[in-house]
Formats: structure tokens, C-alpha cells, sequence
């Protein structure tokens, strides 16, 4: 019998690329101070990969801890740029300094996934992508932010490449769906060879 999959995250999009893949699982969101954390985290020079893993690691095993059995998946996306960390936008200020400051240069997105099974960690990674963003107008900056702040306010970095956010970018190396805050390929990979999906 297959194993139950709980995806601890309220995230609508992390939900679409499970189901798309076929991968049965049901939703419980982590109640986790994520920023209390964070800050704990970079007081102590943690890196911003670190922070990944370690936000998706602490959402796995909240829910892991009250739900004996199934595998718990606790994911997480920081953006790294230039070794600081840039966080979701409270703004409309902030997304466009964000923006400004991004601009013309490289940053990393990096995509923390954390499986967890009767409260204890089985499987982890983090993907990584490096984005280059075009030299955009204050002009244009200023209008995207205008016309998207509902959408770009839940998303690091204040953009969604799914979206109009694509046209801010020169060049993208990496895998698409880490761009989304999944490491699809290297889950699929481990729920096949655990024999949970079949291959």
C-alpha cells in the first residue's frame, strides 16, 4: 500500500505541481514563526541556503510530529543576493527597491524540500537557479509593480516567472520547477525509488 503524502504548506502553487505529477497527497499548513526563525538563523551567520533547509525542515517536522506514518514534505524558498538574503516584499515600496536593487545583476533562487516520516527526516534537498535580470526602467518597474502587487507581494524577490515577471530576466540557469519552490525532479526521483509513486 502506497504511503500517505502530507504536504505541509499552504502554498496553492506547490499543491498544482504535485497534482499535476500525479502524486496523491493532502494539505496541512505548518504554523511556524518563519521570520522569528529566520532572524535567529541569520544572527547566527547561517546561509541562506542553510535558512532554506532549515525553515522546511522546521514545517516538516511540525506536522510529522502530529501525524505518525505518513511522509510529511516541508518545503521553502529564500532568495540569496549577493550572500544577503531578500525575503517577500511588505510594500509596494519594498517590492520596487527590491527590484531597483536587483537589477542588471545575478542572484540565486534556492528551494528547500525536507521529507520527514514519524518524526524523523528521511530525504532533503535544495535546488538552486541563477537569474540574471535585465537593466529595466524605473518606468517599467514602477508600472509592473502596479499592476501585480497582488501577485508578487506571496513571492520572494517580488516577481513570479510564471507570470509577467518573466520579461524582467536576461538569462536563467537551472531547473524551472525550483523556480516554482519545488525540487520536483529530485522528489519524484525519491518517492519512485521508495516505491510510494510508481515508475
Amino acid at each position: 500500500m502506497s504511503v500517505p503524502i502530507i504536504l505541509a504548506s499552504g502554498s496553492s502553487i506547490r499543491t498544482q505541481l504535485l497534482e499535476n505529477a500525479g502524486v496523491p497527497h493532502t494539505v496541512q499548513i505548518a504554523r511556524v514563526d518563519e521570520d522569528t526563525m529566520k532572524r535567529a538563523l541569520l544572527a547566527e551567520d547561517a546561509s541562506p541556503r542553510d535558512v532554506a533547509d532549515a525553515l522546511a525542515e522546521m514545517k516538516a517536522r511540525r506536522i510529522s510530529d502530529k501525524n505518525p506514518g505518513p511522509m510529511v514534505l516541508g518545503c521553502d524558498q529564500v532568495l540569496d543576493f549577493e550572500g544577503r538574503l531578500l525575503s517577500k516584499p511588505d510594500t509596494r515600496e519594498e517590492a520596487l527597491a527590491q527590484l531597483k536593487m536587483m537589477r542588471g545583476k545575478r542572484h540565486m533562487l534556492l528551494s528547500a524540500a525536507v521529507i520527514y516520516q514519524d518524526g524523523e527526516p528521511i530525504w532533503r534537498h535544495v535546488g538552486q537557479v541563477r537569474l540574471r535580470m535585465r537593466a529595466s526602467s524605473d518606468a517599467y518597474l514602477n508600472d509592473y509593480v502596479a499592476r501585480n502587487w497582488d501577485s508578487i507581494r506571496h513571492s520572494v524577490g517580488a516577481y513570479k516567472l510564471e507570470e509577467e515577471g518573466v520579461r524582467l530576466f536576461a538569462t536563467i540557469d537551472g531547473d524551472y520547477f525550483n523556480v516554482l519552490g519545488m525540487p520536483l525532479l529530485e522528489l519524484l526521483n525519491f518517492l519512485a525509488v521508495k516505491g510510494v509513486i510508481d515508475q
